[in-house]
């Protein structure tokens, strides 16, 4: 990829350095875009090639670079070879350069990007994404959208690569919340109101009998014999929990269907209660389980009694923890998948938690605890609907169809649209993951309403005017046109500025493969997105001639085809339609 031009460089260079192609190919990166002049297409670093730190101003760096550049001679791919600071910069022939990367969007579609040799010998691998994770029995709560939506992205990535992916949603479905819940059922639950509405039932329920239970403690001690009773196999407190269960899955596929987010299993806590007694018997065969005077189980990870490294694994009425049941979660998944890697999506509250869980699996002589990443992430603040702090995720999802309907209410020349309900929640969806993926995962970020809505700037509204556009383009003029095309019409510095920008999508996805960041994408696309809007502006299709036309047609169109896959990647779905006077009051 890079339509081939990376590695036609690389044959040149390791004729000259005698190293294989191969040891070259990372090295020769494509040059970002530049407003203020045209660059090169592709540039070596000669300290990639040194092995020294990223100092270009060295005078033997230059040096270097300057020997090197005058060795390598232009050639049917390369017309032109200059040197910067620490670099050799290579300039790819204009025709070839277009057509190249035109046929190659065109012919590739939706794997244009992943046919790479960036990703050439890239083995094929099991890979299981546990993901969003919400509580059961409690309405979906806002804190688990980023697991949500970032998982979904990572899985996404993964499958595109190729690789056999499996989605896992580990549902938070068993510890003492359910013996309050249990109880707190009992005393204040209502049959109607279960069926009619249950998690928000459940909800005030589960509110109730917090109260009750801090001020009374005989109810704190129903609580606590009634998940007592589920651990042992009561029939009847476990047929409770199971229609708890499964009125909140019914309700969470619902919610889940809205975010265009889909699962390979429903796993849960409750899957290992008596898998985790195994685990424990295998802690204290090994040597591992100490007692505390509590009667409480731990696990002392330091060896030296440091009170940070110790994990507790049983409670005092030897009933499960957390963490002996994502030990015995990790175990059920390696005999069952067989995986290559395992990647938890949680919020970085739960940093030290999988620390301890992948270090606990090593020390009992599981080898393979290596193979499983925690992708931590930051906390949403501020986000708030009309009626003030929001909880749940329908209220934003709610919100966010609300505000987009009530914009194109407020477009008066607003077409009809066929699904305007549908069109809003999409185009809102957009705005929430690109607000939510432009900065590091792991940082803090502040929710603003209005930010997120701007048809202009860096927004997922903007990006969604952007595909719609461009497919009005192709439905508009596209039949006559988009047979051949006169790669000689495509030299204006907006298409050559596009074609090179086209060129980078390989690296950019193979940044967002190393570091599971999906900024580098959103960056890329949004770039993209006003490359075309500048380029929409000069270059016309309408009352240009035939020729010029069909080559600007093709241009866009590859513009729309490369965007629609990074949207898709990070768990969008493309907008087509009239765009300006449906749903943007962009100008």
């Amino acid at each position: 990829m890079a339509c081939g031009f990376r590695r036609s460089i690389a044959c040149q260079l390791s004729r000259l350095l005698d190293l294989p192609p191969e040891n070259l190919i990372k090295s020769i990166s494509a040059v970002p875009i530049s407003r203020k002049e045209e660059v090169a297409d592709f540039q070596l670093s000669v300290d990639s090639l040194l092995g020294n730190n990223n100092d270009h101003s060295r005078p033997d760096v230059q040096v270097q670079a300057t020997r090197l550049a005058e060795k390598l001679k232009c050639d049917t791919v390369v017309s032109e070879i200059s040197t910067g600071q620490g670099t050799v910069n290579f300039k790819i022939n204009r025709e070839l350069l277009t057509k190249t990367v035109l046929q190659q969007v065109i012919k590739d579609g939706s794997k244009y990007g992943l046919n790479s040799e960036l990703f050439s010998g890239l083995p094929q691998k099991k890979i299981v994404v546990e993901f969003s994770s919400p509580n059961v029995a409690k309405k979906f709560h806002v804190g688990h959208l980023r697991s949500t939506i970032i998982g979904n992205f990572i899985a996404n990535l993964k499958e595109a690569l190729g690789h056999q992916v499996t989605r896992i949603n580990y549902l938070g479905d068993w510890g003492m919340q359910f013996g309050l819940l249990g109880t707190g059922f009992q005393l204040f639950g209502y049959e109607e109101k279960l069926q009619s509405n249950p998690l928000q039932h459940l909800f005030e329920v589960y509110v109730q009998v917090n109260k009750e239970a801090a001020d009374n403690k005989n109810v704190a001690k129903s609580a606590h014999e009634f998940f007592q009773r589920l651990e042992l196999g009561d029939m009847q407190a476990l047929e409770l929990w199971q229609k708890f269960r499964d009125l909140s899955i019914e309700e969470y596929v619902r919610i889940y269907k809205r975010l265009g987010v889909h699962f390979d299993e429903y796993s849960g806590e409750s899957f290992y209660r008596e898998k985790s007694q195994e685990v424990l018997k295998l802690l204290d065969s090994k040597g591992l389980l100490q007692k505390t005077i509590k009667g409480t189980a731990i696990v002392d990870l330091s060896g030296n009694g440091d009170p940070s490294s110790i994990c507790t694994v049983m409670r005092s009425d030897g009933t499960s923890l957390y963490a002996t049941r994502d030990l015995a979660a990790a175990i059920d998944r390696m005999d069952k998948y067989n995986f290559d890697t395992m990647i938890y999506v949680t919020d970085k509250g739960q940093k030290k938690h999988f620390q301890q869980v992948f270090q606990m699996l090593q020390i009992m002589g599981y080898d393979w605890a290596e193979r499983c990443q925690h992708v931590p992430f930051g906390v949403v603040q501020g986000m708030k609907t009309r009626r003030g702090e929001v909880t749940f995720l329908e209220d934003v999802l709610n919100e966010i169809r609300s505000r987009m309907l009530q914009n194109m209410a407020s477009i008066k020349t607003t077409k009809e649209v066929e699904n305007p309900q549908e069109t809003a929640e999409r185009v809102g969806l957009a705005a929430l993951i690109i607000q939510d993926f432009k900065g590091v995962l792991l940082s803090d970020y502040q929710f603003s309403w209005d930010r997120i809505f701007q048809s202009r700037g860096d927004t997922g509204v903007f990006l969604q005017y952007t595909h719609a556009r461009l497919h009005s383009l192709e439905e508009t003029f596209g039949c006559g046109y988009l047979n051949d095309f006169n790669i000689a019409c495509l030299q204006e510095p907006q298409s050559v500025s596009i074609l090179q920008h086209l060129l980078r999508f390989d690296e950019v996805l193979y940044r967002s493969s190393q570091d599971l960041q999906p900024r580098h994408i959103v960056s890329y696309l949004l770039t993209l997105s006003h490359l075309a809007g500048m380029a929409h502006k000069t270059l016309h299709i309408k009352d240009s001639p035939p020729e010029v036309a069909g080559a600007r047609l093709h241009l866009f169109r590859a513009v729309r085809s490369v965007l629609a896959n990074g949207m898709k990647l990070l768990g969008i779905t493309p907008q087509a339609g009239q765009p300006t006077k449906v749903f943007f009051p962009y100008k």
